[in-house]
């Protein structure tokens, strides 16, 4: 049986939005994050990680900067009681590197998931707090795409899980 998923976009939906984050002393994680993800994770869901990190092909910070910087972020989320399937992410900008197949609004990270987790996509939900994020979701053929404001959860997103 295919599994259903949560993708979370990172700036601005786990964390507080900074332009170009990759210092760990500057990650400040959103309220509510993790009680949300352990809601839809007792639920069935498994959760997943997208974002688009520009910052790499713009000579910002290192990919290896943003490495250490998810690996503390995973250790939060397991210390809490939370698994985060895989987090994937686009080191590419457009006017920098090229075009890709992985940078929102294209699907590439959410079919990549779908083809590695065996996800039913249609049974998924995204949730984002720009319109690439959920133009992704939509490109990918997710059920359910969620735009919030940034760094803010809306509490209806307790109530909307579907078993």
């Amino acid at each position: 049986m295919k599994s259903k998923a949560l993708f979370l976009d990172r700036d601005g939906v786990i964390n507080k939005e900074i332009n170009y984050l990759y210092r760990i002393e500057d990650f400040i994680f959103n309220d509510e994050i993790f009680e949300l993800c352990r809601n839809y994770q007792k639920n069935g869901y498994k959760i997943f990680v997208i974002t688009n990190q520009a910052g790499i092909s713009r000579g910002y910070y290192k990919e290896n900067d943003f490495l250490k910087l998810t690996d503390w972020m995973l250790t939060e989320f397991y210390l809490k009681g939370i698994e985060i399937t895989k987090v994937y992410f686009c080191p590419h900008h457009p006017d920098i590197s090229g075009h890709c197949i992985c940078r929102k609004p294209k699907p590439g990270m959410i079919k990549q998931a779908q083809s590695e987790y065996n996800l039913d996509l249609s049974r998924s939900i995204l949730v984002g707090d720009k319109m690439s994020d959920i133009e992704a979701g939509r490109n990918a053929g997710v059920g359910l795409n969620i735009l919030i404001i940034p760094n803010k959860i809306p509490t209806r997103l307790f109530t909307s899980i579907n078993s």
